[in-house]
């Protein structure tokens, strides 16, 4: 799993209103040419030294407009992104910071509020290389998983039983394997997210990240 906590127990000051805090957010850093970085939300920093491919814990955050900043670690002239954005009541949200520079955004990927099918795992498919063409997701007896996936798209979920799992990724429509995710483990009731981040070709190389999502 890549999970890195970061000492901010609130997305901002007005968290300070624990019944207001029924929403939570988690940073994904996925622009494989920027810098660490330092984000800040209405004018108050959330997070620090965030670098490419790590996540932050979930932050949890009252619903309501937030304008969102980001800089190189330790500056604060300049942003690479400033965005404005809505988060709604009772939801679970990751903002990935996507693209090359200077042409990077903030991407918002919303979670499944809602449990697992049934007891099974389930999974989906989140494509943030911004140079990498549409991909199949397979198992390892070549079924597919996810068909035709292109950069910024996410997937709906696939459940399946618990146990453990070889994903490969490939060109669509063929049989070249440009990733392998081997020995993934799901567990009962547990949503999940693969990402794939980085670079087709180039610095850093693509790779995939799976964490788990917020149990509800």
């Amino acid at each position: 799993m890549f999970f890195y906590p970061y000492p901010y127990p609130c997305f901002i000051a007005s968290c300070m209103m624990p019944n207001r805090m029924n929403s939570s957010v988690r940073v994904l850093h996925a622009s494989p040419n920027a810098p660490a970085v330092d984000i800040y939300a209405n004018g108050d920093i959330i997070v620090s030294n965030l670098a490419f491919s790590e996540f932050t814990q979930y932050l949890p955050v009252p619903p309501g407009n937030y304008n969102i900043k980001v800089y190189p670690t330790g500056k604060t002239t300049n942003p690479v992104i400033n965005t404005d954005i809505y988060i709604s009541e009772g939801t679970v949200t990751n903002l990935a910071a996507v693209g090359n520079l200077p042409d990077i955004s903030l991407f918002q990927i919303s979670e499944s509020i809602i449990p697992a099918n049934y007891g099974e795992p389930c999974v989906r498919f989140v494509h943030l290389s911004p140079n990498a063409p549409a991909v199949d997701i397979k198992l390892a007896d070549d079924s597919i998983v996810f068909q035709d996936v292109s950069y910024k798209e996410v997937t709906n979920y696939f459940c399946v039983p618990a146990g453990t799992y070889n994903f490969k990724v490939t060109l669509t429509g063929s049989n070249d394997v440009v990733l392998t995710v081997p020995n993934v483990k799901l567990d009962p009731n547990y949503t999940y997210t693969i990402y794939a981040v980085g670079l087709a070709e180039g610095k850093p190389e693509l790779k995939v990240l799976l964490v788990e999502e917020k149990k509800i």
